[in-house]
């Protein structure tokens, strides 16, 4: 099987490294990086658990090979908090309002998040509904998912100073 080097940036680093032509994108950041956030759900792109952001946009990294990211810029869940170990709004927001249980959708349903708050700062309940929609979630009910997306929207826009 051939190989190809790759060189991308994640969560402002760069990384450089040769990779088989079949290995996914999931897989490179889960196994070779050790970016562990980053889900592998369903393997065929419906679930939304391994959402990344790519070059500023949300997609399924089961989707796609590693090789095919070469020069690319990329954003995990976990490059979504301002410092390591810390938490974004988003996060805080999801946290506070019990929008994870199990955990496992969460990763792509902050990415999904993260990318609608980016487009459109004071979303409604329906294009924040709209958003998620791609990300299936076993647990919640996505209610709390939807109040974590607007508690964060608010506290984004300064109406909300409690956190």
């Amino acid at each position: 099987m051939s190989s190809h080097a790759i060189t991308v940036t994640i969560n402002g680093r760069v990384y450089r490294a040769t990779v088989p032509a079949r290995m996914t994108l999931v897989d490179f950041l889960r196994d070779e990086l050790r970016l562990t956030g980053t889900h592998v759900g369903c393997e065929h792109g419906v679930c939304g658990a391994c959402s990344i952001m790519f070059e500023g946009r949300p997609i399924r990294s089961c989707l796609m090979f590693a090789a095919q990211a070469d020069g690319a810029s990329i954003t995990t869940v976990e490059g979504l908090a301002p410092e390591p170990g810390g938490l974004s709004v988003l996060q805080d927001s999801f946290w506070e309002t019990h929008a994870l249980q199990c955990g496992y959708c969460t990763p792509g349903m902050l990415i999904a998040a993260h990318a609608l708050l980016m487009r459109i700062p004071n979303p409604t309940d329906e294009e924040i509904r709209e958003a998620i929609s791609g990300n299936l979630c076993r647990c919640t009910g996505y209610k709390q998912i939807v109040d974590a997306v607007k508690l964060a929207a608010e506290r984004l826009s300064g109406k909300n100073q409690n956190g």
